[in-house]
């Protein structure tokens, strides 16, 4: 546990970089009202700072906490979860970001009224469901995770500590997303993410540097650490178990590389470029600095291991996420430890700001703009109606957060995940490249996917049946696995599937009008 010094210098930098980018995102908010420049801001960015951005809505404190702690405690898989990230980047690069990008307007709703121009309002009603029960799980998450991460300055927090965190972070990411809108969000984004960056490799060079820069030294001391031999480093310490480890195992890197796709922020990030060449330069760069991201870990991770040794972080934190914080404090004492704990916090803020405009924009322009109001209401009505959108949005995550004290955060990130993956990736491949999709199977692949994902988590272990679930005394857990997607992803693309089977086809000239659209990008705004 940290000190009261660290504890304090860790709050300073905090308010600092908090002070400075609400002052920069108040600044940058639009001028006019303009719904264009609230959801998409600056169209007209440089390639590298799209691709930050990106970067900054992707990566959030789970990566610099989670992700090292689980490569510290189980070594090769937890190397191995951290490739299910760039192999997601890879996907979104390869099949969704230009055609996605040159036939969506503000959100992925106008993608689907363009493709199911007829029954575009039921479309819009669902895809909206399933955009704000992801980011209501991820937004939530987040602000958890906010008290786990003040634990480990001042251990256990009692109600009013945990009420007066998450009241605090989020009221902050209100702001962020209610008055900056897209441009203040961008602005956090890229200044997370360069202070990411910098900070791992800063952690990175002094891990390295103190093993001479020997990887072969790096990886003896993280075995030697371990306690465990050679198994530290060899396949099955956390998902080998058995055939249902592995399979969960599975199970979680299809919703992780699937999933990342179709994430609400992220796509609202991937319709921002205003040419398509931009845009592909700009998720290359994100590629690369989230690949770059997910290697320091990997080495801080072992470097963890290595230096504070795998049982003393168990004993800590038996999740991990404390290993970062005990490698910067042997590192480089009390002022590094309040750095990247500075860091955590300001990575969680940028996330569940993206979260919160996500959701806003969803509300504002697929529900009241195109649901209620049929497309008539005014650009000062619709921006109203987003900003207070935010704030509605940000109440209810502090709410639930509070209610759901003690949950796990990775659960809940991953059953947003999941659903993405279920839900809203089949909507998008099957509009985007199949001719015969139609709204029927758009709304059962949307629903369908959104309530296998929600039901098989509700009757998993995650709920009931083991010491670690929501209701541990209670055993009503039929289905064995904690990630449903290895289940719910086929399930979301069959009921697609089946419900464009059988339903009339649409007129071959809606289709054709919306292919050169995707491909070409035909009349862009």
């Amino acid at each position: 546990m940290a000190d009261a010094f660290s504890l304090r210098l860790t709050f300073v930098l905090f308010l600092t970089v908090v002070v400075i980018t609400l002052f920069t995102a108040l600044l940058t908010a639009p001028q006019r009202d303009e719904i264009s420049e609230f959801y998409l801001g600056n169209r007209d960015m440089s390639p590298l700072r799209n691709g930050l951005a990106m970067c900054g809505d992707y990566l959030s404190a789970a990566t610099l906490l989670g992700s090292t702690g689980l490569v510290a405690l189980t070594g090769y898989d937890g190397l191995l979860y951290l490739c299910g990230t760039v192999v997601a980047w890879m996907m979104v690069l390869l099949l969704i970001a230009e055609p996605l990008r040159n036939s969506g307007k503000f959100t992925l709703g106008d993608t689907l009224a363009r493709r199911l121009p007829l029954q575009q309002r039921q479309v819009r009603l669902a895809l909206a469901v399933c955009t704000l029960a992801v980011c209501t799980l991820y937004l939530v998450a987040q602000l958890v995770g906010s008290i786990a991460l003040m634990t480990q300055f001042v251990g256990e927090p009692g109600p009013n500590t945990r009420m007066m965190i998450v009241i605090i972070i989020g009221s902050i990411v209100t702001i962020y997303a209610a008055i900056g809108g897209m441009p203040g969000a961008t602005f956090i984004q890229v200044v997370k993410a360069v202070m990411l960056i910098a900070g791992v490799t800063i952690v990175t060079v002094m891990v390295l540097n103190r093993f001479n820069w020997n990887v072969d030294s790096l990886l003896s001391s993280a075995v030697a650490g371990s306690n465990l031999g050679d198994e530290y480093l060899q396949p099955g310490l956390r998902y080998g178990g058995g055939a249902i480890s592995k399979l969960d195992f599975l199970s979680l890197q299809l919703a992780i590389v699937l999933g990342l796709a179709a994430l609400p922020h992220v796509m609202m990030r991937l319709l921002a470029p205003r040419q398509t060449r931009v845009l592909r330069t700009s998720v290359l760069w994100a590629i690369g600095l989230v690949a770059f991201v997910c290697l320091m870990a990997g080495v801080m991770g072992l470097g963890a291991t290595a230096v504070v040794g795998r049982e003393t972080i168990a004993d800590i934190d038996h999740k991990g996420d404390a290993a970062v914080l005990l490698l910067a404090g042997e590192l480089g004492g009390e002022v590094l430890t309040a750095i990247v704990s500075a860091l955590a916090f300001v990575t969680l803020l940028a996330v569940a700001a993206g979260l919160t405009l996500a959701a806003a924009s969803s509300v504002a322009h697929d529900l009241y703009g195109e649901v209620i109001r049929k497309g008539k209401a005014k650009e000062t009505e619709e921006l109203g109606v987003a900003r207070i959108a935010a704030v509605a949005m940000g109440v209810l995550a502090m709410v639930i957060a509070l209610l759901a004290w003690g949950t796990n955060t990775a659960t809940l990130a991953f059953l947003a995940f999941a659903i993405a993956a279920s839900a809203i990736l089949p909507t998008i491949v099957y509009s985007l490249f199949w001719r015969g999709f139609t709204a029927r199977g758009a709304l059962l692949s949307l629903y369908g996917g959104l309530a296998c994902s929600v039901l098989l988590v509700l009757f998993s272990p995650v709920v009931s049946s083991t010491p670690d679930s929501v209701y541990p005394n209670s055993d009503f857990a039929w289905f064995p696995l904690q990630n449903p997607g290895i289940v719910s992803i086929p399930a979301g693309f069959l009921l697609g599937w089946l419900g464009s089977f059988l339903s009339p086809p649409q007129e071959e000239s809606v289709y054709e009008d919306f292919e050169v659209r995707a491909l070409i990008g035909a009349d862009q705004r």
